[in-house]
């Protein structure tokens, strides 16, 4: 492309400081160097993750930043040394790198490949510089991948290709969102057939849960929300009931007991609020029941349980992007354009990417499951 080995200019949601909104600014994007991969953003999702960064819930994270880790597009050139990709083709940034070296990606459970940005949050490349820039200052990236811009440059550890058929503006949620929770139902709780499922949390992560135990042959998934105008696409996605602990006088635990005969097999907490959490587990059954984790809380949060709720055989489980990794990507996009699942339902609203922050206020007032921004 004419551009390649270029600095481009171009649009971007820079987020100058926490608890203030994004601003749309020129930054520069310098050419990719060896191993990276320079994308032509088409679509992004917004996710809560990104707005707990905008709230200042991750303090480790630098700011200014460019946020943003759920998107899909083209890409514009590479670098020395990439193999896997070339200009053209569609690809995902997976926020879950995986480098094939280290000890988690020769594992054949894991997914948090050594490379991984969580929780160390440098918001630089490999070299230790960055690829943004903003009126002479440099701009940090969050977890490798950075989609609220209209080109982005990642290693090439994070990229999937994927499908040239495939639509941008729904696979773009395979980045992270669907993943993560279709992964924790079909990937880390290995929902089995005929089995109960409760899912505490209705938004995009949690109705990608319940999406992943129908698919898995749950016969019962009941969705629990305090916000009753998402039930209706709960059960569209698959839920067999929806419920509201508003409606009840006693714990949301003791109602679930009482509707499972003890507690069910499987239960996801979508939301990330640590009470939640335990609540979840004391919604399993004893003796056999699992718990997944979920929903991200704040980075400094605890969760405290009595113990006995383990020993007595319920089993505490979670992940990252549903223990899904760079090389899952293909085959969910694979997956979704064969109709094994349903991303479309998912989209509520899409915005042209300049009206980035009337996005966040939608996923803010719980009227929006999620928010897809074309660029």
């Amino acid at each position: 492309m004419a551009t390649s080995g270029k600095v481009i200019k171009c649009k971007a949601a820079v987020a100058w400081e926490p608890h203030k909104p994004m601003s749309i600014e020129e930054i520069e994007v310098a050419p990719p160097k060896d191993h990276e991969v320079r994308i032509k953003m088409v679509a992004t999702g917004i996710c809560r993750t990104d707005d707990h960064v905008l709230e200042g819930q991750m303090p480790n994270l630098k700011f200014p930043v460019i946020v943003g880790h759920e998107g899909a597009g083209i890409v514009e050139s590479v670098g020395r040394r990439v193999t896997t990709v070339k200009p053209g083709d569609k690809v995902i940034p997976i926020p879950m790198p995986q480098c094939g070296e280290c000890r988690c990606c020769k594992h054949p459970y894991a997914n948090m490949c050594i490379q991984n940005e969580f929780g160390k949050f440098t918001g630089l490349m490999d070299d230790n510089t960055s690829r943004f820039s903003c009126k002479g200052k440099l701009i940090h990236n969050l977890a490798g991948t950075s989609t609220f811009t209209e080109y982005t440059v990642v290693n090439e550890i994070y990229v999937a290709k994927i499908d040239a058929a495939a639509p941008l503006e729904k696979v773009c949620l395979i980045g992270c969102g669907f993943s993560t929770g279709y992964g924790s139902a079909t990937n880390i709780a290995k929902v089995h057939a005929g089995s109960t499922c409760v899912v505490f949390g209705l938004g995009g992560i949690g109705l990608s849960t319940i999406i992943g135990c129908q698919v898995a042959g749950a016969a019962r998934i009941i969705g629990v929300d305090i916000n009753k105008d998402k039930f209706a696409k709960a059960r569209l996605l698959g839920a067999t009931e929806c419920i509201s602990p508003k409606d009840f006088s006693k714990p949301i635990y003791e109602v679930i007991a009482e509707m499972t005969d003890g507690g069910a097999d499987y239960t996801f907490e979508c939301v990330g609020i640590t009470d939640l959490m335990v609540s979840a587990l004391k919604s399993s059954h004893y003796g056999f029941g699992t718990t997944v984790i979920v929903g991200v809380a704040p980075l400094n949060a605890q969760i405290s349980f009595d113990p006995m709720l383990l020993l007595t055989g319920c089993t505490l489980k979670g992940a990252l992007l549903g223990g899904f990794r760079k090389d899952s990507g293909p085959k969910l996009v694979a997956d979704y354009m064969t109709k094994k699942f349903n991303l479309d339902e998912l989209v509520t609203h899409t915005l042209p990417f300049e009206k980035i922050n009337e996005g966040m206020e939608l996923l803010r007032s719980g009227n929006c499951i999620r928010c897809v921004l074309t660029f």
